[in-house]
């Protein structure tokens, strides 16, 4: 785990790339797929940066660092950029209109860090593949972390990823109003959203600048398989998209979508999330569709650009179960109700918690801002799973439907428990808990050891760190590759936004 005190990474070793690489073939994009060094940790925000800076030291005629904007809490985000060609003025910022544009977002969530080991791979490639680097024949603007405030609270599980234990009790999402990628402007019906965070003004900043032919935000999920969003249909990439993952032992995700109301273009390829389908679906469901949705993504902000977007969902976990498309006994109404029973007992509980200790808590932490936000969204899940079922088709559920709803409900008790269990502990920890707010640690410290108990087998085997990146890696390429032979195209106003 990187801490502010950490030294500087020493300069990348070269890597080796086979002669006449970036040929943009399918077979090129699933090779590349496996060439990302191994590595048992993820870099913390220091180490990351130190990284991408040795980087820049090695190769000063391909790759600059600019500051795009500062964090909430004060730090510099910095944008390395490789261009096709040494530029003439190593510190001229501005990008070039003559060559396409291609932006490449890490930790735009900060509890997924897989894309900070795919920007520095990218990154050194681009650098040292003059195939790959001249295949594209643009510049690639590379932020490595959007929110290193937020991804700095998860540094506590980055050193041992495969530790479920240690993940649970180090997670940290903020809320929704907090996360980079939900805060871009988004108006539609009653809902109007303009608090846009300092990280997400400067990432608006660098995309009206580049107005890129193609973006990539870096996500990755929990357990199950792997799956990915374009913002519009690319039948030519699904093959590919859907070939890179077993090719490399990782299962597809073909279970529950993460949003109900996007579209599935193929079995794991779907449209990115539109929010004004999200506020028409939550209307549909009689909740306050305007109370629930905060900002855009970035995926909706560049759709004026044409720009193609792309994002690839690597799980830290694989499951057999997964991509097992075999009926169950149950029906699927029966599973999804069982999802929102779990939901609903889970909100219940951490929902009670929070409301005995909230008068005491003295202390404002990120986490507790984050429970306060999720914690009462999971009663309103509940219920609104418990419509949807009411609504849905008699047909049995698959295995990897079943999963991913049961999955659901373990995912939810980890990471919220665990965000409220952080929060009471920092009372602790400074000396500030009353009575009650012990009483409170102590009885979400009890239910939060059976609940990782019953999560460890629904969690899935760790995969290996490289080739989760790997994943990443070689279809960010396809999509962009895609992007490079498809003329742009102006699609609908922004209102789209990636992953709940």
């Amino acid at each position: 785990m990187a801490t502010a005190t950490s030294q500087p990474s020493p300069p990348p070793a070269p890597s080796t790339h086979a002669p006449g690489s970036g040929s943009g073939s399918a077979e090129e994009w699933i090779r590349r797929a496996t060439t990302v060094p191994a590595t048992d940790t993820y870099p913390g925000v220091d180490e990351l940066l130190a990284s991408f800076r040795a980087l820049a030291a090695l190769h000063p005629d391909r790759i600059t660092e600019r500051r795009i904007g500062t964090s909430r809490l004060g730090e510099p985000l910095p944008c390395f950029t490789v261009r096709p060609d040494a530029p003439d003025h190593a510190s001229d910022e501005s990008p070039d209109d003559s060559v396409p544009q291609f932006v490449v977002v890490g930790g735009v969530h900060p509890n997924e860090p897989v894309g900070a080991v795919t920007a520095l791979h990218l990154a050194t490639t681009l650098c040292e593949d003059d195939a790959l680097r001249a295949h594209f024949g643009g510049a690639w603007h590379i932020v490595p972390c959007v929110d290193p405030d937020g991804a700095r609270l998860n540094e506590g599980w980055f050193a041992d990823p495969t530790d479920k234990r240690l993940y649970g009790r180090h997670f940290y999402r903020p809320a929704g109003d907090e996360q980079v990628e939900w805060t871009f402007p988004f108006a539609y019906r009653d809902a109007y959203f303009d608090r846009v965070l300092p990280e997400t003004l400067a990432l608006m900043r660098l995309l009206d600048d580049t107005e890129p032919r193609f973006l990539t935000t870096l996500h990755n999920c929990e357990s199950g398989g792997a799956y990915y969003y374009v913002n519009r249909p690319a039948p030519e990439l699904y093959g590919l998209l859907e070939a890179v993952p077993p090719a490399v032992g990782i299962p597809l995700a073909t279970g529950e979508p993460e949003a109900a109301h996007s579209p599935r273009y193929a079995p794991s390829v779907y449209g990115v999330i539109d929010m004004r389908d999200a506020y028409d679906y939550l209307d549909g469901l009689g909740v306050d569709a305007a109370a629930e949705i905060s900002g855009a993504s970035s995926a909706a902000y560049t759709e004026p650009y044409g720009t193609f977007y792309f994002a690839a969902e690597v799980p830290h976990w694989a499951h057999s179960e997964a991509d097992d498309d075999t009926p169950v006994s149950e029906s699927y109404a029966d599973v999804v109700r069982e999802r929102a029973d779990g939901l609903r007992s889970t909100g219940e509980l951490l929902g009670r918690i929070l409301e005995t200790a909230r008068p005491e808590l003295t202390i404002a932490t990120p986490f507790l801002r984050a429970v306060e936000n999720f914690v009462p969204s999971l009663t309103t899940l509940a219920d609104m799973e418990s419509t949807r079922a009411d609504g849905l088709e008699e047909r049995y559920a698959t295995v990897a439907e079943r999963y991913t709803c049961r999955h659901a409900v373990h995912s939810f008790r980890v990471r919220f428990g665990g965000m409220l269990l952080r929060a009471l502990a920092a009372e602790v920890t400074a000396g500030t808990a009353t009575p009650a707010v012990r009483r409170c640690h102590q009885e979400l410290e009890r239910a939060y050891s059976g609940w990782e108990d019953e999560a460890v087998p629904a969690i899935g085997d760790p995969i290996p760190i490289a080739t989760l990146a790997g994943i990443q890696y070689g279809t960010l390429l396809a999509a962009a590759d895609h992007a490079n032979r498809t003329e742009r195209t102006r699609t609908r106003a922004p209102g789209t936004a990636v992953g709940p």
